[in-house]
């Protein structure tokens, strides 16, 4: 009896599995249940049924399905995993502004849509104008190490490590470090 409920349980969970992951990556190309039926040319209900971690596919159908959405067998069947990306300092991109007063990392290395996170390091006595986003844009910024004086609209702010200065992307900024020792401030916008 033992034997039976452990192949119950690991087909329940391959269904649970399938079900899982077949909707989240229809769902993440913009496909419908129809459109990959018909990309997949299996029936619409196949695929509502083996979303429903209720189907039991045959092993042709998979194939179908693994194919019109351009992955492997083991995609559609492999337990769920966390969807985390690691990028080591190496390969973050790194450039250097006002004639090399500021290097700017860009934190995020995959495109997000509507946001921008950069870590900012400034020589002593850097300076960097910003470039005014659209109206709506909102941006923060931290200080991490020395002192950073960010201008905004004409007033100055002036951070110490663990401050956090929120302002309107949109309104001519300039961030500046006063100080002789280096300076670190993240930057995040949240673009309208």
């Amino acid at each position: 009896m033992p034997i039976y409920w452990q192949m119950d349980n690991e087909s329940n969970a391959l269904r649970r599995n399938l079900g899982e992951n077949l909707m989240q990556l229809r769902e993440k190309r913009g496909l419908t249940q129809a459109l990959l039926a018909r990309h997949a040319t299996v029936p619409r209900s196949t695929i509502a049924h083996m979303e429903s971690g209720d189907g039991n596919p045959s092993l042709t159908n998979l194939a179908k399905i693994a194919s019109a959405l351009r992955i492997s067998l083991e995609e559609l069947v492999r337990a769920p995993g966390v969807d985390v990306r690691l990028t080591r300092a190496k390969d973050v991109v790194v450039s250097e502004r006002a004639h090399g007063a500021v290097c700017v990392a860009e934190l995020l290395g995959e495109n997000v849509p509507g946001l921008q996170m950069e870590r900012m390091e400034f020589r002593p006595k850097g300076f960097l104008r910003g470039t005014p986003h659209v109206d709506g844009t909102k941006e923060y910024l931290t200080c991490v190490a020395g002192t950073i004086r960010v201008t905004v609209a004409g007033h100055d702010w002036t951070l110490s490590p663990g401050d956090v200065l929120a302002f309107p992307g949109s309104r001519p900024h300039a961030y500046h470090n006063p100080g002789r020792v280096r300076a670190v401030g993240i930057s995040v916008v949240a673009l309208v």
